[in-house]
This record gives structure tokens, sequence and C-alpha cells, in this order.
């Protein structure tokens, strides 16, 4: 595994106080805030600590609430990488990340340090950001908590990542004897690991950088909490494990040495608001195990690897996976899949991955040239996984590089798998849609007559402005998926393509 669970540090069950003892920091200025007539702050800035990963090079940020002063962001250095299809080797690039909070309505200045600015996008394309810009420097407005990307000249690593969060509205008290508070500075553990007990919040603040990764093992109702960064951890960002109503919110992770979340036989978890980057090898974004009832809300991630995995049994986890509900959220994958579910199971007593939603989503990116490992959205079960029960509504799909739209498959990989997986079924896919260059094939793949793909709905899928369905103009000989385009095997059964006044009058009827 990517964390070696059999670890623990004296941290475990100690009160905040105790465990603060064996934490060494360097500090830095408090969070920085404009006050609206009301008394609350409009916009909270945080200083960069020294010790943190920076790139000044390539960008200067500003950003002022309406009528206030311009501040000055920090800006790190997260790290992306990309494969190179001939060799498989991995290039690594260096790219950048400013972060605040703020309320009502705040400006955005951004300068191009290294000139020659020509193109300019800020993405999602969903938002419809079109900035102003003069020379190289361009500006646009926020009325709401948005993480975007702006990406000068089409360069996609130089670019900036700039999350605007929500004032946060209470923040926990240094003193309080159930939170382990990180203040402004950069904070070890003596082993590079931090364990939460049952009960408590370790609360990172946004002028903080945490070199730790961070575990709930075996407890209940604890949180992670704050605006700061995990950087530099041991082995993965943070380990969810045996654990039940835990949260993790509004932090951001850089390049851990593992995945940014591992939720393994767990319940009850939330994670919201949180960011991820990685450029490592099997560097997922959030991987969920054998685990029920998990909402991941408003996050962002970019990664080297799946940016969202769900399976059922791997290492010494077990169980069905159920109630899984991924939304509001942003997802980029230079490597691999942004969203990939049933690779992993168990052989000896069949699991099932069910109730799984995916709903009002971006996907930016999507690299893979392995093309059983392609899919924005892909859904294999394998090791006799039996994947059932799957909503995706309002995802939004933008022009990604190398991999396929849509790849559902029932499948036996050998480099995995033990047996071949049980099926796919019962799999509703609205609002999905598409804008880009042609696409490369998609794939609905069952395996054979035992294992097959059945009960699949595309209702209203859009690509490049062409609604698909069943009853659009087309010549009578041709199938509708000739239109995605996607290749379907004779192993899948009750397969159509709806508008969304058929379903809607499906549905009445």
């Amino acid at each position: 595994m990517n964390t070696p669970l059999s670890r623990r540090t004296a941290l475990r069950g100690a009160g905040a106080t105790a465990l603060a003892a064996g934490f060494t920091h360097s500090t830095a200025a408090a969070a920085r805030a404009e006050e609206t007539s009301g008394g609350r702050p409009r916009l909270v800035t945080y200083p960069v600590p020294a010790g943190a990963p920076v790139k000044t090079d390539s960008f200067t940020v500003k950003v002022r609430s309406r009528g206030g002063r311009w501040q000055t962001l920090g800006v790190y250095r997260p790290t992306l990488a990309e494969i190179d299809p001939a060799t498989g080797r991995k290039k690594q690039f260096d790219s950048s990340l400013a972060y605040f909070d703020f309320s009502g309505e705040v400006e955005v200045e951004v300068t191009y340090i290294k000139g020659g600015v020509e193109r300019v996008r800020v993405r999602p394309d969903s938002y419809g950001i079109t900035p102003e810009v003069r020379a190289d420097t361009l500006r646009f407005r926020l009325d709401r908590p948005r993480k975007v990307v702006v990406q000068i000249n089409d360069d996609l690593f130089d670019c900036l990542h700039l999350f605007a969060r929500a004032v946060e509205p209470r923040r926990p008290r240094e003193n309080d004897p159930d939170v382990l508070y990180f203040g402004p500075g950069v904070h070890t553990t003596p082993d590079g690991y931090l364990d939460v007990p049952s009960g408590k919040t370790v609360y990172v603040h946004g002028g903080a950088v945490l070199k730790a990764t961070v575990r709930f093992k075996d407890v209940h109702g604890a949180r992670l909490a704050g605006r700061g960064v995990l950087a530099g951890t041991a082995a993965g960002g943070v380990l969810v494990e045996g654990s039940t109503d835990i949260s993790v919110g509004g932090l951001t992770m850089l390049n851990p040495n593992g995945y940014a979340v591992q939720i393994g036989q767990s319940a009850d978890v939330l994670l919201r608001d949180m960011a991820a980057f990685s450029s490592k090898g099997w560097g997922d974004g959030i991987d969920v195990f054998s685990s029920t009832d998990v909402t991941i809300d408003g996050v962002f991630m970019r990664n080297s690897d799946d940016c969202i995995a769900i399976y059922t049994h791997r290492w010494e986890y077990y169980g069905d996976t159920r109630n899984i509900t991924v939304r509001n959220s942003t997802l980029w994958a230079d490597v691999a899949h942004p969203v990939n579910v049933g690779t992993h199971g168990n052989t000896a007593a069949p699991e099932v991955l069910e109730n799984l939603v995916f709903e009002n989503l971006d996907i930016c990116d999507h690299r893979e040239p392995q093309m059983g490992y392609q899919g924005c959205i892909a859904l294999n079960a394998g090791d006799s996984n039996l994947i059932r029960n799957v909503r995706v509504d309002g995802v939004r799909v933008e022009d990604f590089r190398w991999g396929q739209l849509i790849h559902m498959r029932v499948m036996f990989n050998t480099k995995y798998n033990t047996s071949v997986g049980r099926g796919i079924e019962n799999v509703h896919v609205k609002d999905l849609s598409y804008t880009g260059k042609p696409l490369a094939t998609c794939m609905l793949l069952g395996y054979d007559a035992d294992h097959p793909v059945k009960n699949v709905t595309f209702e209203n899928l859009v690509v490049n402005g062409t609604v698909v369905a069943d009853s659009m103009k087309k010549p009578t000989w041709y199938l509708t998926t000739d239109f995605v385009p996607m290749h379907v095997n004779e192993h899948v059964t009750n397969l159509r393509f709806l508008t969304t006044a058929e379903a809607e009058a499906g549905t009445a009827s």
C-alpha cells in the first residue's frame, strides 16, 4: 500500500495541547482581512510562509474587493506531469497556485511575467469568464466562490490555478482542547504522520503548510479543516481507514507521495472544497475502497493518475461500496481517468458497487494513450464486481488531449484482476456534453452473455452541439452510436439514446 498503516505515533488519543508538543514550525504573518461596513470580512488573503514551495517567475496576482485596495497574493508551486507515449517516461512541470477567501464581489488582476500574451482562457469554460486583457495583464470579476485556471497562449502547464473560496464562517480557537491548531508557518511532525483521535479537529490556517500525512484510523467524528496546504507529505495526503463521520475541507494538497485522499472501509465521509495536485507515479486524487455514504463536493483535482477512483476490495479493505456522490467539482487528469469505477474487487467473495452519483462536474482534460485506461467517465467492472445504479447528471467535458468520452466495459484485466467482472447495469447518463475536436471512438463492451452491460440510457447527450438520440435524423441504416462515435458489442442490451422531452414523456406515462 501507499501508506504504512501499522505505524502509530504518540499523538494517538492525546489532547490538542499534548499533541502540539512534538511539532516544529516556522512562523509567518497572519491573514489579512478587509472589513465591510457590517464588520464581516469580504477579502482574506494569506502570506506564503518561508520554506513553502513557491513560483515567482510566471504570474503576479492581485485581488481587491469592491472599493478596496489591491492585495498581492503569494504564489505556490504545484508540480504536474505528462507521460511520453513512446518511452513511458514522465516529464514534470512546475505550475502556479494562488488562493484567497471572499464574500460579495472581487476583482482579480493577473500579469503574465514572461510576456507575449496572445490568447487567454479562464477555465472551466462553463463559468463564462471572459477577462479584459491589456498587454500582458488581464482582469476579471468573481461574485461567488470559484476554482479557476488561467491559461495563457494554450499552455497547459505554465498556467495559474486560482482558488477563490468563501470566507470561513467560523475559525476554531487556538486554545480549544479539541482542536489541533496549525497557525501560519511551516509545520512538521517527528515521523511525518499525524494521527487524529476521535472527536478532534485538525485545523490548518490559510498561511500554514503542514508536512505530514494526516491519518484517521479507527476513529469517529473527526475533522481536517482550514485553508492551508499539505505539502512534502511522507505518504499520501490524507488516509481515512475504518472510520466513521469524518470530514476534510478547504485545504490544498501539493504532490503527495501517494493518493491525495485514500478512503478504505469507512462510512459517512465528507470531502468538501479541497483541492489536490500530483505529478508522481500512481498520483491518484481521491480513491474510495469498500466504503459507504461518501460525499465529494466542490473539489478541484489535477492529478497524474485517476482524479476519482471508486473500488471495492483491495489490500486489506473488504466489502461493498455504495452511496457515493461526486458533485460540483472540477477534474483534470494529466494521466489516466477523471473518473474510474470498478477495477479492483474480491473474486473469492464478489462485491457490489452501487448507487453512484456524478453530478454538476466540469472535466477540463483527459490524457491517456492506453486504450484500456481511457474514458473521461470509465465504468470498468473487473474482479467479479457488479456495478449498478449509476447516475451521471450535468457533466461538461472540454476538449481533452487523448482518450475517450465514455468507456463502459466488463473486463478481465490480467494486470489487476483475477476474474472477469459480473456486469454493469442500470446506468443513466443525463446532460452529458462535449465540446472540442472530433471524438475518438467510445467503447461499451460486455464480456459475454453471462457478463453483460445492460439497461444504459443516455438522455440529452450533446456532442459538439448535436443532440444524439435514437430519434435523430439519420440514414436508416446508420446506428445512433455512429454519431457519438461509440462502438457497442453484442453483449450490451437495452441501450437507449433519448432527448429530454422523450425522457420526460416516458416518465409521465
